[in-house]
């Protein structure tokens, strides 16, 4: 029994819910988070028979300026399946990532804050990691490749505590030097956990 009690005191405590407990300010100049997102590329595909899903996940680190904006910087896995006669020829993308984020609108609190970002990105593109034949004998002419470009994102960010911070985002990226396709819509979630 005592087990139990201390679990739902340390959920108390890490979750904020104890009354009266004062709640830090959010957004402040120099505070730092770690943000951790992953989610679906280009429409919700989930796995089927003879096809993976396409998904992203990536890593970042924020750092809020003045009048809570942001700084970001991260580093991203993105992969996108494409089928030929059944097999699956998969296109992975890993980019670098510096953003930069303004609020739009926010609640009293800071609890909910809707932002808007901007992104430089570059990075590298494999089609079907390098392997260029296919099980009939037919090779692909797409090449592996270096890639730069943007992303503008929309992004909502809800406290959970005055630590973590839960993050919903629309993304779209648009990267030239693609063999394959310039343009690609996120939908994600994610956690940001405040370190500083």
């Amino acid at each position: 029994m005592r087990k139990y009690i201390i679990i739902a005191l340390a959920a108390v405590c890490l979750f904020g819910l104890w009354p009266g407990q004062a709640h830090a300010q959010r957004g402040l100049p120099k505070q730092k988070g770690i943000q951790i997102t992953a989610g679906w590329v280009d429409g919700f595909s989930f796995v089927k028979a003879g096809r993976r899903a396409n998904f992203y996940g990536s890593v970042a680190f924020s750092r809020y300026n003045r009048n809570s904006t942001r700084w970001l910087l991260g580093l991203e896995y993105l992969q996108k399946d494409y089928t030929y006669r059944g097999e699956v020829v998969p296109k992975a993308q890993f980019t670098g990532e510096a953003g930069y984020f303004v609020p739009l609108a926010a609640d009293r609190g800071r609890n909910v804050v809707l932002s808007v970002g901007f992104s430089a990105l570059t990075g590298y593109e494999s089609s079907n990691w390098g392997n260029k034949l296919l099980h009939d004998g037919a090779r692909l002419r797409d090449a592996d490749c270096f890639l730069y470009g943007g992303a503008l994102t929309a992004e909502v960010e809800t406290y959970l505590c005055d630590k973590v911070v839960f993050l919903v985002s629309v993304r779209e990226r648009v990267l030239a030097g693609s063999t394959v396709g310039t343009f690609h819509t996120q939908i994600g979630f994610g956690f940001k956990f405040i370190i500083n």
